[in-house]
């Protein structure tokens, strides 16, 4: 982009890199170090209303070098990739196994079975759920009521139900708060 509106590559004298698209952050962290110019290629999303990243520009000598690299250290990298994976997964069990026993606290009446499953389901790394939130994980009373709130409005009301038939997301809370309430009273006991 320059002050007029866009520009082709050649006009921005960028004609002479090449595409670097997303997807192996070791490639493009070591192209984009090695090469004296860089560039973000981005689009605008309509439906997000912003520009989000699509991949990076650099020097075809650099992308050359960076893929070596890796090609040399690929077996230490994955065997780094395995070992941190394992590493998330135990963690992630410690505190989905947390957090269902301090729902249980909370809820006494909520069956194991079912405060295990909210604790799985909001927990869920990359969701973006309340159990991954940094509130979440240190298993704020707050958060974890928030979570078990959105467990029974979905499993043990018609919330769904209404969403599908068209009904705007806040007039579908509305109408089942009574309901969701009823149960998590029930579940304090």
């Amino acid at each position: 982009m320059e002050d007029s509106g866009p520009v082709c590559m050649g006009c921005a004298d960028m004609a002479h890199l090449v595409f670097l698209p997303s997807g192996d952050a070791a490639l493009t962290r070591r192209a984009k170090a090695g090469s004296r110019l860089s560039a973000v290629v981005v689009r605008f999303s309509r439906a997000r209303k912003r520009y989000e990243r699509q991949r990076i520009l650099v020097e075809e000598h650099a992308l050359e070098r960076a893929e070596q690299e890796c090609l040399a250290d690929e077996q230490l990298r994955a065997r780094r990739r395995a070992r941190d994976a394992e590493r998330r997964t135990c963690e992630d069990g410690e505190l989905q196994k947390r957090m269902a026993q301090e729902i249980l606290r909370l809820f006494p009446g909520c069956p194991a079975e079912r405060a295990r499953a909210i604790a799985r389901h909001t927990s869920l790394r990359g969701s973006g759920r309340v159990g991954r939130s940094a509130a979440g994980r240190s298993l704020d009373e707050a958060a974890l009521e928030l979570a078990v709130a959105a467990a029974v409005r979905h499993e043990d009301t018609r919330y769904d139900e209404l969403l599908m038939t068209g009904v705007e997301r806040e007039l579908a809370r509305a109408r089942v708060r009574d309901e969701v309430a009823r149960v998590l009273d029930g579940w304090r006991r």
